[in-house]
């Protein structure tokens, strides 16, 4: 089974480690990244990837990245991801729950493809009080 990776993760996972700032929970992040990578369950969608990619402050580091992220083909979006997105925008507003656009397509490819959602934005934990979402734990 697939698993889609929220911009939360890769930008974490891509951060560079000083010596100061390696923590256990980034080096079991990068782990459990990299043995998703190896068994072929990355799931990319486009707006992640221009999430990614957008305020990198050189062009060398854009480039790189750019280049590191075209190992992973994005996801193809339907018509369908679009209005459930939206309809999960407007179940989760209901709630009292606010998201980004992004996020919500993020939940609505998930739903739809019954893949969980690998992220470490705690916003995620409310959409999933209102939708029905899976959550990767590693």
């Amino acid at each position: 089974m697939k698993v889609l990776i929220d911009t939360s993760v890769w930008s974490q996972a891509l951060r560079r480690p000083s010596a100061q700032s390696s923590s256990a929970a980034q080096e079991v992040l990068v782990s459990e990244l990299k043995e998703l990578i190896h068994d072929g369950r990355i799931a990319m969608l486009g707006p992640v990837r221009q999430e990614l990619l957008s305020g990198v402050k050189t062009q060398k580091q854009f480039e790189t990245l750019q280049q590191i992220l075209s190992a992973f083909s994005d996801e193809p979006v339907r018509m369908e991801d679009y209005e459930l997105a939206a309809k999960n925008f407007n179940q989760c507003r209901q709630g009292g729950v606010q998201g980004s656009n992004t996020d919500f397509l993020i939940c609505a490819v998930s739903m739809s493809r019954g893949w969980p959602i690998y992220s470490l934005d705690r916003d995620f934990e409310q959409f999933q009080k209102h939708l029905a979402l899976q959550l990767y734990r590693a």
